[in-house]
This record gives structure tokens, C-alpha cells and sequence, in this order.
């Protein structure tokens, strides 16, 4: 490709199925500052479905300016209701955990939303925990709980996890390019999806007060038992987050006092 402006990026991007291809074309060519050989191969790599942020190296999540590395899950839009709602329950000097944060979006979106909160992470990907650390995030590296300092029992305000709930069997069936470049440690949810849900439910006890709220990201056929796994943990006001499409994404309760 010789041509460097953003009619023909946009038409080679467009070519390939990206269906913001005019906008994808735009952060493409920012990126590659004016050099022609590394927007070729930028656009190469886009076109092959490598995710965009990836190849960017930002991508924004609630109006949020976030880093994010090659290999590091991309935060997804559908997630930033989720996110809202855990910065609009969060107390101004409370307490905020987020599991799994990833690059750390929830926690950097509620950081924000409420500076004079105290807002930590943990995550088990070290590349993750990287650049959740560059997004100003504090992060505890390690599986889900287990590295949170055990003087943060029982004084979380609001504890979020969006981690893997996508059932093994089912992970053939998501778009080929998140099969073929997104890590699936942040994807596979085990037999049904719920085993990292179901975990998570169990431990947030230890962790939060009483009145605390848990807010998870989930798929649409696992909110009955995970809500029911909720009530039998003393959680109430269950509530079901779906989209503007009405497809359920998240659930969300109080613990009892």
C-alpha cells in the first residue's frame, strides 16, 4: 500500500468486514505518525482481526483514556453499565475492589468517578496487571481474592468481577477473531460458565460489609442460579442488568445486614 490517507485505509479496512472502518481507519493512521511502513503493517494486522486497541494501544471505556497491551483482554462496551452502576453505589470515602480487572477499566472508570474512594484490583495475568498498573490502577497480582490484604475484610463497599463466563463448549462459537487473538484465560468459564461466577459469589462474604454490593457480568441463562446462589448467601435485592437489546449482562445485590 502506497497511498497514505484515510480513503484508502478506509476502503481496504471496509474490504475486510470492519464495520467502523472509517473510524478504525482515522485511529490507524494516528498511530502509525506518519510513517507508511507501520501503517501497512498496522492495517495488515487489523485486517487479519487482530483487535484494534491492541494495535492502537488505548482504547476508551466509559470516556476513559485507557493503555492497553497486545495479549490483554479488550474491555467491551457492554461492560460499561456495569461499571457505572458500581461508581454510582460506591460511599465517597468507601471502598472498591475489582477481580479480574484486566487492563483495568472498572476499577480506573470508579477511581475517577469517585477520587476519594480507595479503589484496588487484583488480576493473574502479569501483562494485564501491567498495564492496569500504567492505567493508575493499584493491583494485587493473583487468583481472584487471594492477594487482597486481609485488612480490606469486611470493609468493601462494592466489590465488581467480570471474569470468564463463556461455557467450554461454546467458545468455538464466538467471532473468529476473538477466538483466534483473545486470550482464553479471560474467556473460558468452565463446563457451564459458572465456575469462576460461582467462586466468586462464595468469597465476596469475606470481603464485603454488611449493606456491601457485588456486581458480576454473566450470560443471560446463568442469572437464575447464580441468583439463587446469591439469596442462599445472604445476599438481597437481586437485580438482573440487561442492554438496550434486552439481553441480560450482569446481576448485582447487597449483602444482608
Amino acid at each position: 500500500m502506497k497511498r497514505v490517507d484515510r480513503a484508502w485505509v478506509t476502503q481496504i479496512l471496509t474490504e475486510a468486514g470492519c464495520i467502523a472502518a472509517s473510524e478504525e481507519a482515522e485511529e490507524l493512521i494516528q498511530a502509525a505518525a506518519g510513517d507508511s511502513d507501520l501503517l501497512d503493517d498496522l492495517v495488515s494486522r487489523r485486517t487479519n482481526g487482530e483487535p484494534l486497541a491492541w494495535l492502537t494501544g488505548a482504547v476508551t471505556f466509559c470516556g476513559v483514556s485507557l493503555s492497553l497491551a497486545p495479549g490483554v483482554y479488550v474491555p467491551r462496551w457492554q461492560t460499561e453499565p456495569l461499571a457505572r452502576r458500581a461508581a454510582a453505589l460506591l460511599p465517597s470515602a468507601g471502598v472498591a475492589v475489582d477481580l479480574c480487572t484486566g487492563a483495568g477499566a472498572i476499577a480506573a472508570v470508579v477511581a475517577a468517578a469517585v477520587p476519594s474512594a480507595h479503589v484496588l484490583a487484583t488480576e493473574l495475568d502479569g501483562n494485564a496487571a501491567h498495564c492496569a498498573r500504567r492505567n493508575g490502577v493499584e493491583v494485587f497480582q493473583g487468583f481472584l481474592d487471594d492477594p487482597l490484604p486481609r485488612e480490606f475484610e469486611r470493609r468493601v463497599d462494592v466489590l465488581t468481577a467480570v471474569v470468564p463466563y463463556v461455557p467450554t463448549g461454546s467458545l468455538r462459537f464466538l467471532p473468529r477473531d476473538v477466538q483466534a487473538f483473545e486470550p482464553r484465560l479471560a474467556l473460558d468459564g468452565g463446563f457451564d460458565g459458572t465456575d469462576l461466577l460461582v467462586e466468586v459469589v462464595r468469597r465476596s462474604t469475606r470481603w464485603l460489609r454488611p449493606g456491601g454490593w457485588l456486581l458480576m457480568e454473566l450470560g443471560g441463562d446463568q442469572a437464575e442460579p447464580i441468583g439463587r446462589l446469591f439469596h442462599d448467601m445472604g445476599f438481597e435485592g437481586v437485580d438482573v442488568m440487561a442492554d438496550e437489546d434486552g439481553d441480560i449482562r450482569a446481576i448485582c445485590a447487597h449483602l444482608g445486614r
